[in-house]
């Protein structure tokens, strides 16, 4: 992945959430997710500028398919919301629908959780989980320890850059490294 450009990435089934929200704020919720699609669009510049019939079908059914995502991660009463209206926990959710827009076999979680109460990070496991269960591959950046513990199925546990260990979390809960570096000495 190294080198290449973000939108070669997404051509080849790979899309990605920030850790620090990266939504259009003067945006609706609704275009927000169609961003996620753009690529499935032809970007012919001449039909385009004379607006032709196939491109309004074309956005039309990219607006279906981002209504649809939104009512996927919870979001459909907030459709035609303005982002910068929105809650906190909304636009989390508004930026895993826009990843999931571009139809990704891979999606990269960037603390999906971040910021969350436990109500609100039990639903993200939820949807994450529901995510993985789809067939998308989910890699999730996190620190809510007990969110990872939960809903992985391989952990790699990484300290200052360094690989500690990798496993299963009835592995790595155990391990004395990830003890002291992350889990403290009484777990």
């Amino acid at each position: 992945m190294t080198g290449r450009a973000p939108h070669e990435l997404a051509r080849k089934g790979v899309a990605r959430t920030f850790q620090n929200l990266q939504i259009c704020m003067n945006m609706t919720a609704i275009e927000n997710v169609m961003v996620g699609g753009h690529l499935s669009l032809d970007r012919n510049l001449i039909k385009g500028m004379l607006r032709f019939p196939s491109l309004r079908c074309a956005d039309a059914v990219l607006r279906d398919r981002a209504a649809e995502l939104m009512v996927y991660v919870g979001l459909h009463a907030y459709r035609d919301a303005e982002a910068g209206a929105m809650p906190y926990g909304a636009l989390k959710r508004l930026e895993i629908a826009r990843a999931l827009a571009a139809q990704p076999r891979i999606i990269f979680l960037d603390e999906p959780a971040a910021g969350f109460n436990p109500t609100e990070t039990v639903e993200i496991d939820g949807l994450v989980r529901k995510i993985a269960d789809s067939g998308i591959t989910v890699v999730l950046v996190e620190h809510d320890m007990k969110m990872v513990m939960n809903i992985s199925d391989r952990i790699l546990v990484l300290n200052y850059g360094k690989k500690l260990t990798e496993g299963a979390a009835r592995d790595v809960r155990r391990d004395p490294a990830v003890i002291a570096a992350y889990l403290g000495k009484a777990a």
